[in-house]
């Protein structure tokens, strides 16, 4: 039986038995089998064709349709879910109350809409299994919560609207992501302008790498003592990429259900990700290395920079990081000079 607001989905970890995890909003039709009525759509104009797709609200490579011989494939990755609104006032503006989706603490607030693509939005830590996830919530009209309050599931963060970057009333929404923090050195290379100012510190969107956040919710809905840990390592395996070995890596440390194997005399680490780059699994190995390479890579026709948010380029044994997949390594592993930072503003790519 699906309850009309919220699920009670418990997480077993450590220090939690479970989890009260919780739609951020009253529109809980994704967990009734609704996903036109769930997800915000996007105004799509392909080959003159005008349409409102829901799916482009969905995570993944679901915008940009672009034709390749005899098939449509889509180029733009969304990272997180637009979640539509359930109550609107006279003049079309959103009325929902946005809460947080589980415990958790504040730990992020962008009160400034042209500070990011973002818009308004808020940032929260939640502590599962040991490791610290980040909820992020964009397009705020208002944020209601305070950076170190500490938030129950359901709590208020803010109302729905429609700031930041190709938004407007009628596509407001709240866009959701859960994400890990890539580095906890983020801000640092940055310093003196390098990149341009990081107003958001290590809650740059650049720094946190988020996976499907429906799919966490449904399937926790089918199965209620689903741990995250599984959950993320049951994400499918794209690429791997090999990068020498110069101790743990961090994210390793603050992740450590992430490694696969004893990292004792390692020479290596061979880094499992998903297709748009979210780390699945860190597995010493004893290959050498002197620079971080493409191991492996599924095989397919479509070229793989659209199939990996133009991380990878080239095919099989062919196949390198881009000068993008290469900062993704540097800042995952924390091996990066200040000249190797992205000069694109992180907030910037972010979704709408």
């Amino acid at each position: 039986m699906i309850r009309p607001l919220f699920l009670v989905l418990p997480l077993c970890g450590v220090l939690h038995a479970g989890i009260d995890l919780r739609l951020p909003t009253e529109n809980h039709h994704l967990l009734s089998g609704e996903p036109e009525k769930f997800y915000m759509h996007v105004d799509r104009d392909f080959e003159g064709q005008k349409s409102k797709p829901w799916e482009g609200g969905t995570y993944g490579i679901v915008r940009n349709a672009l034709r390749l011989g005899d098939q449509v494939i889509y180029t733009k990755f969304h990272e997180g879910i637009d979640i539509a609104p359930v109550n609107r006032d006279k003049v079309g503006n959103p009325l929902d109350i946005v809460s947080s989706i589980a415990d958790g603490r504040v730990v992020h607030t962008s009160p400034i809409a042209g500070n990011s693509a973002y818009g308004k939005y808020v940032v929260v830590e939640h502590m599962w299994e040991d490791s610290s996830f980040y909820s992020l919530y964009a397009h705020l009209a208002a944020i209601t919560c305070n950076v170190g309050e500490e938030v129950k599931a359901g709590s208020p963060l803010g109302r729905m609207g429609f700031t930041g970057a190709g938004i407007n009333r009628e596509r407001s929404h709240v866009h959701l992501e859960i994400t890990m923090m890539m580095s906890r050195h983020y801000d640092e290379p940055r310093k003196g302008g390098i990149g341009g100012p990081n107003i958001h510190g290590l809650f740059h969107g650049y720094n946190l790498t988020g996976f499907d956040p429906a799919r966490l919710f449904t399937e926790l809905q089918a199965n209620p003592e689903l741990r995250i840990s599984d959950y993320i390592a049951s994400i499918p395996v794209h690429f791997k990429v090999t990068v020498p070995t110069k101790g743990t890596p961090d994210f390793v440390t603050r992740y450590p259900w992430i490694c696969h194997g004893n990292a004792e005399g390692a020479a290596s680490w061979e880094i499992s990700f998903s297709a748009v780059g979210v780390p699945v699994a860190f597995t010493p190995t004893m290959r050498r290395v002197d620079a971080p390479v493409v191991s492996w890579i599924a095989p397919s026709a479509i070229p793989q920079r659209y199939l990996t948010h133009n991380l990878v380029t080239g095919q099989q044994e062919n196949a390198t990081l881009s000068t993008t997949g290469k900062q993704m390594i540097t800042l995952l592993t924390d091996d990066f000079e200040v000249s190797t930072v992205s000069k694109e503003p992180a907030a910037v790519r972010n979704k709408s």
